[in-house]
């Protein structure tokens, strides 16, 4: 199999806090992996390795082959738990700006997902609910072409309704020539997705393993494993 992602012993540390500790990780092409963790584990450290915004301490990461730099932040599609689009813009005006910035951004994609969202291009950013502006961060980060996908709390504002038909776009618009990271909180939602799962605490990977093996094996679904092993 292709590894989209593969981290090696990857280990970040600020000055006396060790933020990851020889994680290692890895997502092959066409799948789809949970990294789960309370606040402060390192997901959020080793998500940012990979998006090219940190830099480890020591350990290997290798997105496609490639350490992270210009070539793969041109193939990683990243999606941030926090709001980054100007409060002048229009949705309309996000989708141009996309569409000027990432070669790989699909207009065409863009336009269907916002049909889908319900959400109107000529709406003002400053007038979205923070559900709405989930949906459109959403639609903008799954309308690249990209080889890795990274999605930080992707349901973090949306209301219990409206995850499900995000769940879903996330599910129809994957790429199989891609892989995808998630990080969330709300495991019992989002777990019919993923195919492998990695639990991580204090910077280190605790468990790790092909999601439908790991709730044979222990008799639990994945939800209640992160309760288990997070408790």
């Amino acid at each position: 199999m292709d590894s989209i992602l593969k981290t090696s012993n990857l280990t970040k540390t600020y000055f006396t806090k060790t933020a990851l500790k020889n994680a290692s990780i890895q997502i092959e092409k066409g799948k789809i992996l949970g990294l789960l963790g309370p606040n402060g584990s390192g997901k959020t450290t080793l998500i940012k390795i990979a998006a090219g915004i940190l830099r480890q301490s020591s350990g290997e990461i290798l997105i496609d082959g490639h350490e992270p730099g210009v070539s793969t932040k041109a193939i990683v599609s990243y999606l941030p738990d926090k709001e980054y689009i100007p409060k002048w813009m229009k949705i309309r005006d996000a989708i141009n700006y996309f569409e000027d910035f990432y070669k790989d951004f699909q207009r065409d994609k863009a336009m269907e997902l916002l049909d889908f969202m319900k959400l109107d291009e000529m709406s003002k950013v400053t007038s979205l609910s923070k559900g709405m502006l989930e949906k459109l961060y959403l639609t903008l980060t799954l309308s690249r072409k990209a080889k890795l996908y990274i999605l930080d709390e992707p349901l973090a504002g949306v209301d219990p309704t409206a995850r499900e038909k995000i769940l879903d776009a996330i599910i129809n618009n994957f790429n199989e020539d891609s892989a995808m990271l998630i990080t969330t909180h709300l495991v019992n939602d989002i777990e019919r997705i993923f195919d492998d799962v990695a639990f991580i605490s204090n910077g280190e990977v605790v468990l790790q393993g092909n999601a439908e093996e790991l709730r044979a094996q222990r008799g639990k679904s994945i939800d209640e494993l992160f309760r288990e092993v997070f408790q």
